[in-house]
């Protein structure tokens, strides 16, 4: 295949990367960027192995094939409740493929063009840096999700300073990297110091953070892809880099903005590192339980009601329980809509992905702040398995670790309903005083099974 038609393919490839970042920014249009994206990958794949200048071709076939069987695998086994470690998972290897694409840039420096050398081992390092940081980084953040690890936050003595360290003597180690004429010893250095880096850089995030960590290294992988492409001197891979690289920063301060913090400030250590003016374990006051049945009462006899979701929803699966639920008090004539916080679940976007899993219609799906002001008029509100995203002390308290977050303000309805297996802290390990205000109840119980005693009382 001639350059040219390489590029043109590329050309393509690339418009189809911006298509499919477009049509994922909305859930209707979600499916079709998707189909976007893989087209795009195709092309470019095809265009790649079919260069003039791809060689190896039946090592690559066979690494295609490698990784496509363990993907369809991967996709077919995971469940919902496991894509936030499972993309983390993913960044991680998009991490170490750029370290070891840096280190055979570096074995066959002696290639380049010595009018380029100098900078092609800038690219090298910088390469390097960024995919170790990746690498280490999101192998915490899988841990963090899915339990391996502690949810909080790492609090070395004099962590930002360790953090500055590394930064500073990595930037000395380029210095005599470049005066050495890319020596072995420095890059090795550097990179022992970037994965130490990287892990203390996120195991320091407490885990009500992680949402936002999950999109910064995101963010990172874009970067250290386009590093690649860089070294590879393969233009796509530097455009697609930049494409997930500049969109990840975006949504992370996006997700800061909703947050109401800085995006220093989550880097810095993140919720849960704080000290609360009440212990996470300590009872705020008393509690008022309620039965399924008694619920189901007080959905027969609303006329609104908003169903608020969180992580809790999708570990029990509960959510075609609570699509069922919904269509039967629609069809009622009861006004029933979801109020999505920016931040619930373990990834962006990750309540509106089970609910439109469930066929839950999109029009109802509603933004925090596009439903915040209506919890005052309405009469029902469900908690489904969410907790500091509805806390009031984000709101009320100035000493809570979570003080200054936008919640949704569920406690400004008639009567509030919290789905929980128990009184225990939310993933920032705050107490909810949510759980012993006079007009809000308690359900004890699965989600999913508690639903459905609803569903059948209806």
């Amino acid at each position: 295949m001639s350059q040219g038609l390489v590029t043109a393919a590329y050309i393509v490839a690339a418009i189809l990367f911006i298509l499919s970042l477009a049509g994922l920014a909305k859930q209707e249009s979600a499916k079709n960027g998707n189909y976007f994206g893989i087209a795009g990958m195709v092309i470019a794949l095809i265009a790649t192995i079919g260069s003039d200048h791809a060689s190896g071709l039946a090592w690559v076939i066979i690494a295609m094939i490698i990784g496509a069987a363990a993907g369809i695998y991967k996709a077919h086994k995971v469940e919902m409740t496991e894509m936030p470690e499972l993309i983390a998972l993913l960044h991680s290897f998009v991490g170490m493929a750029a370290v070891l694409v840096g280190y055979n840039s570096y074995l066959n420096a002696h290639t380049v063009a010595a009018d380029m050398h100098t900078i092609h081992l800038v690219e090298v390092f910088i390469g390097v840096f960024i995919g170790a940081i990746t690498f280490t980084g999101s192998l915490v953040a899988f841990g963090k999700l899915n339990g391996k690890i502690s949810s909080k936050p790492l609090a070395l003595p004099f962590k930002h300073g360790l953090n500055l360290a590394a930064i500073v003597v990595s930037a000395l180690l380029l210095t005599w990297f470049m005066k050495v004429d890319g020596s072995l010893f420095p890059l090795i250095l550097m990179t022992l110091i970037a994965l130490a880096f990287g892990w203390h850089l996120v195991a320091a995030i407490g885990g009500a953070d992680m949402p936002v960590v999950v999109s910064m290294l995101n963010s990172y992988s874009g970067w250290a892809a386009a590093a690649a492409g860089f070294m590879l001197e393969n233009d796509l891979l530097i455009v697609t880099g930049a494409l997930v690289g500049s969109s990840g920063a975006i949504l992370s301060y996006i997700m800061c903005q909703a947050m109401n913090r800085s995006f220093i400030s989550v880097i810095a250590g993140g919720f849960g590192s704080g000290s609360s003016s009440s212990s996470s374990e300590e009872e705020a006051g008393e509690h008022r339980e309620i039965q399924p049945a008694d619920v189901a009462d007080m959905l027969k006899n609303a006329k609104s009601v908003i169903i608020t979701p969180g992580y809790g929803m999708a570990v029990a699966h509960a959510q075609n329980a609570v699509a069922e639920i919904t269509s039967m008090l629609r069809r009622e004539g009861i006004n029933v809509r979801f109020g999505i916080h920016p931040v619930a679940g373990r990834l962006p976007g990750h309540m509106n992905v089970l609910l439109a899993e469930a066929k839950v219609p999109y029009d109802i799906v509603l933004e925090m702040d596009e439903i915040n002001d209506d919890f005052a008029e309405t009469d029902v509100v469900l908690v489904i398995g969410a907790n500091d995203t509805v806390n009031p002390a984000a709101a009320t308290d100035p000493t809570s670790p979570i003080a200054g977050m936008p919640v949704l303000h569920v406690w400004e309805a008639q009567n509030v309903i919290v789905f929980k297996r128990s009184m225990s802290s939310g993933y920032a390990g705050v107490q909810n005083p949510l759980f012993f205000n006079e007009n809000s109840y308690m359900c004890f119980g699965d989600a999913k099974e508690t639903v459905e005693k609803i569903q059948k009382a209806l």
